[in-house]
């Protein structure tokens, strides 16, 4: 799914980062556990709502990158 945002959001946590990947995931809790310990910056901060629960990590060119675990 491709979802636009409207130019300078803020939502990217960047306002230089163009887009945003966004990875559906299984575990979300695992995923930034396992990430972490490997050596991936991961946000402290996670987002339950309706769709789901968010997370958020850094790649190596410290793009946020956000990851998604659907309700259900």
């Amino acid at each position: 799914m491709w979802t636009p945002f409207a130019q300078g959001t803020g939502y990217f946590g960047d306002p230089a980062q163009p887009f945003m990947l966004n990875f559906r995931v299984d575990d979300l809790d695992a995923l930034l556990a396992q990430l972490r310990a490997a050596g991936v910056w991961v946000d402290e901060q996670r987002e339950d709502g309706e769709y789901g629960r968010f997370g958020w990590i850094r790649d190596p060119e410290d793009h946020r990158v956000e990851l998604w675990q659907p309700l259900g």
